[in-house]
């Protein structure tokens, strides 16, 4: 919420509006006084990395009222604020749109109390309002993700990572109970993000006999030889009949039928605390600025809208429209119609769709996939592998892993996995399988010979722009070695999200992350230290991504990278910049700097100019980040893209090997069986390698176009500088329903 507010601020600020604080919610404006006070630029630095929210937020039943209302009106009209920016759920976000229709009213009542003059009513007739979600769990209709959950979910990673070695040494079962009243997007994507074994939310109650079923499954994962059990419950769990299915309920069924060792976690609100993820702050200051944007444009016939994320895209929506649909999941659960339409559209939706597929195995397909890892490593390559085996396990074919990319493939490291081989996967760092960066190109006739040999009828490759590299290789070998006529997909890993055909690709998150709390420790340090500015140099290659969006998530004063091109003379600009505000504000100061954004301004360079330039108003300090950015555990964004996309992959891996299987044999040779699979703004796309050739400068191997860069001006924004925000991808009210049809469709076909 934090990063919200700094960027409602700042942005407001940035285009000449005065910007006042409401501490303590509604609560504060009906109280009036110093609870509403006009905030500064200085007043919002160093709140990125607070948790919780520092203006405050209270429930208020005066609000509720209508004389609440009234003194809440009182307030704003003494102030001069007309345009409100309300964080918070679908009740508060109903009751701010109950209070714009309600405006004009309260105004004539309050003049004909004496409590305002007449020409306020004409000067002040509108209440323009613009919300935000934030909410942990998730729980509203309309956007992908709200502010908070990400965070949330890293807590719940955290604990979930830290219970599992206790339990795999004992040979425990645990149950951990998440939030999750109402919504159990929490429960679902950490079970799917941990491996756990069973979850329950109450969207999607058991049918009768699941507690049979549940213990049948536990008995039957510790057979095959695993040591250790993970059951997440979401705190509304309830069966079909509508009784509450409680986390002591779970472990006491175990412990009856099964006699395991069993213990339960109930994480409750150290879920809402702690440090803010880069992707929640990145989603809170995108949201914040397309808020500010919005109340500028909006007139008194616009309808209130909400701002979303789809994709990775932020959009605005009729506030009513969503909180309707939001209350129509609610009255629908109660009703316990639980097949209703609305429920399975909304876990659908706001589950970010990922798949369902059945444990159990499906019978033979009596066809061969080999999964690879190729380039460097990347957080969530083996939450894909995981993915991509069970999947295509289940779906009846007989999975292959093959060691040290194609490398390894060449000399025969190849073995068929079964489903407990990928047990415990998904927490897992870097690449089980092993990865190198060699081309396919130098081996190809060796690897001919093992596609023989294996009889392997498609491939799976997860990795960076090597990955790519080696489907257009392999894609040319078509013409000399049948064996590459199978079907190959790749679906992009690098934390330097330089992928051509994607928006994002596994791994950037979690390096993201690590970008983040480092710099988070690196300002910290300089905490009892005046005016002293840090430079920082990421990984990414020629690709900015990891520089630019570190940057806005750790509030950076200057970022550095090739794709925009800099002189000496934008450096000193910078210097001076920097100075100035240390002069005036700021302690601190950060620079990041792309480790390839310029062969002759190099990091010592750029420190030694800002050492220089500052002295006597600034120290300097340098960092070079390193490996540290591919390492770690991933990140439950990670884990479940991993998941999520792998899942896909496999699906079309066998609709192709059905739709190729001709006389006996598998054979493709046309351009779309040989794809890339990657996130389009809104949704995950096959796109033919070969096509993708136009978009990519091979020379840096980096795309031609991207994405993120729309993201530098307001970095810059923020960071006080005089730039112009291109606002032509917004202003557009979008509707909720229908909003996404062709993703939905192709999740409710998964």
């Amino acid at each position: 919420m934090n990063a919200a507010v700094r960027a409602v601020v700042r942005m407001g600020i940035y285009v000449g509006a005065k910007v006042y604080f409401i501490h303590e919610g509604y609560q504060g404006m009906v109280d009036g006084g110093d609870n509403i006070e006009e905030a500064t630029w200085e007043s919002v630095s160093s709140m990125l990395q607070i948790g919780g929210t520092v203006i405050g937020s209270a429930r208020c039943k005066e609000f509720r009222t209508h004389e609440g209302r009234l003194k809440a009106a009182l307030n704003l009209v003494q102030h001069g604020i007309t345009n409100l920016c309300v964080i918070g759920g679908d009740g508060s976000l109903t009751g701010a749109n109950l209070f714009r229709e309600e405006w004009s009213g309260l105004l004539t009542e309050l003049v004909e109390q004496g409590a305002i003059e007449e020409e306020s009513v004409q000067k002040y007739s509108a209440l323009h309002i613009v919300g935000m979600v934030g909410s942990i769990d998730n729980d509203f209709c309309g956007t992908d993700m709200t502010i908070g959950t990400d965070s949330a979910l890293h807590r719940i990673i955290e604990v979930v990572d830290a219970i599992m070695t206790t339990a795999q040494s004992h040979q425990r079962t645990f149950v951990l109970e998440v939030m999750g009243r109402h919504c159990g997007y929490l429960a679902l994507v950490s079970a799917l993000a941990c491996g756990a074994d069973w979850v329950l939310i109450p969207e999607m109650p058991p049918e009768d006999g699941w507690e049979d079923k549940m213990c049948q499954k536990l008995f039957a994962t510790r057979s095959r030889g695993t040591r250790l059990n993970i059951i997440i419950v979401a705190e509304g769990a309830i069966d079909r009949h509508g009784k509450p299915i409680t986390s002591s309920l779970v472990k006491d069924l175990v412990v009856k039928n099964l006699g395991f060792d069993t213990r339960v976690t109930i994480l409750g609100h150290v879920q809402r605390g702690g440090t803010p993820s880069a992707f929640d702050r990145i989603l809170a200051s995108r949201m914040g600025v397309e808020a500010v944007l919005a109340l500028l444009e909006t007139t008194a016939n616009t309808p209130a809208c909400v701002v979303s994320l789809s994709g990775n895209q932020s959009v605005r929506l009729p506030l009513m429209e969503c909180v309707q649909m939001t209350q129509a999941v609610q009255k629908a659960m109660d009703e316990k119609r639980f097949e209703d339409e609305v429920i399975v559209v909304h876990v659908l939706c706001s589950s970010s769709k990922y798949p369902h597929f059945k444990p159990h195995l499906c019978s033979q397909s009596n066809f061969n996939v080999a999964v690879l890892n190729v380039g460097a490593p990347a957080a969530g390559m083996n939450a894909a592998v995981r993915s991509a085996v069970r999947v295509g396990i289940s779906q009846g074919h007989k999975m292959f892993a093959v060691s040290d990319g194609f490398e390894g493939f060449s000399k025969g490291q190849i073995k068929e996995v079964k489903w407990s081989d990928v047990g415990g996967w998904t927490g897992q760092g870097g690449s089980l399988l092993g990865t190198k960066r060699t081309l396919p190109a130098k081996y190809v006739e060796k690897i001919a010979e093992q596609m023989k040999k294996h009889n392997i009828n498609a491939l799976l490759v997860v990795g960076g722009f090597e990955a790519l590299l080696s489907l257009l290789e392999l894609q040319t070998a078509r013409g000399r070695y049948d064996e590459f006529c199978v079907p190959m997909v790749m679906v992009p890993a690098t934390v330097s999200n330089n992928v051509p055909g994607s928006d994002l690709s596994i791994g950037a998150d979690t390096a993201l992350n690590a970008i983040t709390s480092t710099c988070d420790r690196i300002k910290q340090s300089a905490s009892g230290t005046k005016r002293r500015v840090f430079i920082i140099e990421t990984m990414g290659g020629y690709c900015g991504y990891l520089a630019s969006v570190g940057g806005l998530a750790s509030g950076a004063d200057a970022v550095y990278i090739y794709e925009e091109p800099f002189d000496i003379r934008d450096l000193q600009a910078n210097v001076e910049h920097l100075t100035e505000k240390m002069k005036t504000s700021i302690q601190r100061g950060l620079v990041l700097r792309n480790e390839n954004s310029n062969d002759n301004y190099t990091t010592d360079f750029i420190y030694q100019l800002y050492s220089e330039e500052g002295k006597g108003v600034f120290d300097c300090r340098k960092n070079v980040l390193g490996h540290m950015q591919q390492g770690g555990a991933p990140s439950p964004f990670d884990r479940n893209f991993g998941t999520k996309i792998s899942a896909k992959a496999m699906q079309w891996i066998t609709n192709k090997l059905q739709e190729t299987f001709r006389q006996g044999r598998v054979f493709a040779n046309t351009e779309d069986t040989c794809c890339l699979l990657g996130m389009r703004r809104r949704a995950l796309v096959f796109q033919p390698v070969v096509q993708l050739k136009d978009e990519t400068d091979f020379v840096h191997r980096i795309p031609k176009e991207q994405w993120w860069l729309k993201l530098r001006p307001l970095m810059k924004i923020l960071a006080k500088y005089k730039t112009s925000y291109d606002v032509s991808d917004y202003g557009i009210l979008e509707h909720v329903v229908g909003s996404r049809p062709k993703e939905l469709d192709a999740a409710v076909a998964m």
